[in-house]
């Protein structure tokens, strides 16, 4: 075996390893030079600026956020449904408050029948808040119902 081929890859590496170390040498040399960064001075004006302006746009951004979480989709699960209540009997209940997405009433395989709850998504998360209370507790279709925040299901 020979060791010249092995050892000339190591003296690369210590040749770069000590290359970075001058740059980095030189680099802090010419900072330490240059000295501390001056500081502008600044005057009030410059500080505060156009404060009516400035809260223009805070309240401008603002409204921006609000509109744009305002219109989340929020799924509602609903319990305790009849089994003759149907999907677009269940969209009719929840389009009173507010604009719906989707509504479903979950079957079972077999038989086709309801399988006693449903899921409403609800477009603005504004209008969920609502649905749940008022609808919770309500009267559909003869059978008191449950509704509230859907979570994912466990696997």
């Amino acid at each position: 075996m020979s060791r010249g081929h092995y050892s000339m890859g190591k003296r690369q590496r210590d040749q770069e390893k000590a290359r970075k170390k001058r740059r980095k040498a030189e680099r802090r040399a010419v900072k330490r030079e240059q000295g501390p960064a001056e500081i502008p001075i600044s005057t009030p004006e410059d500080v505060t600026g156009d404060l009516l302006a400035a809260e223009r746009d805070v309240r401008a951004q603002r409204a921006n956020a609000e509109a744009g979480a305002r219109s989340i989709p929020v799924r509602l699960f609903v319990g305790g449904l009849s089994w003759d209540t149907t999907d677009d009997s269940l969209r009719a209940a929840f389009e009173r408050i507010g604009a719906v997405a989707d509504a479903a009433v979950v079957t079972d395989r077999d038989s086709g029948r309801s399988r006693g709850f449903g899921f409403v998504t609800m477009a603005d998360r504004r209008d969920a808040k609502k649905a749940i209370d008022e609808m919770d507790g309500a009267d559909l279709d003869g059978r008191s119902i449950v509704v509230n925040t859907a979570t994912e299901r466990r696997r």
